[in-house]
């Protein structure tokens, strides 16, 4: 059995400007908790190969994901095929998410416009 303390995953920053803890790594898929600051986005981008799942924990903010907006916050759930343009905004307050990546992330398959 495999379990991994949140508080022991060191912060990195990824390619689209998100502070990132991944918190467990996989064969198949990654699982880390993202943050933003206060009116912070990511850099737009999509991966050719995987496809996320993002989970607000806390904080609100608007998602793009090809084109289409929509307000986000705690509870909601948001899927991000592979291939799909995808931008995350905080509002007001630190945003805070959990992001599952299948296959597993890869700076590699991150591509800005």
């Amino acid at each position: 059995m495999e379990i991994r303390a949140r508080d022991r995953a060191e912060p990195f920053t990824t390619k689209d400007g998100s502070k990132i803890r991944e918190l467990m790594r996989a064969a198949n898929q990654t699982l880390a908790e993202a943050t933003l600051e206060p009116g912070q986005a990511t850099e737009r981008h999509y991966h050719a190969e995987t496809e996320e799942l993002y989970y607000l924990l806390a904080g609100e903010g608007e998602m793009e994901v090809s084109g289409e907006r929509s307000p986000v916050r705690p509870g909601d759930a948001i899927l991000i095929p592979p291939g799909a343009w995808h931008q995350i905004t905080a509002g007001s307050s630190e945003l805070r998410f959990l992001c599952c990546c299948a296959p597993a992330y890869q700076h590699a398959d991150t591509f800005f416009e």
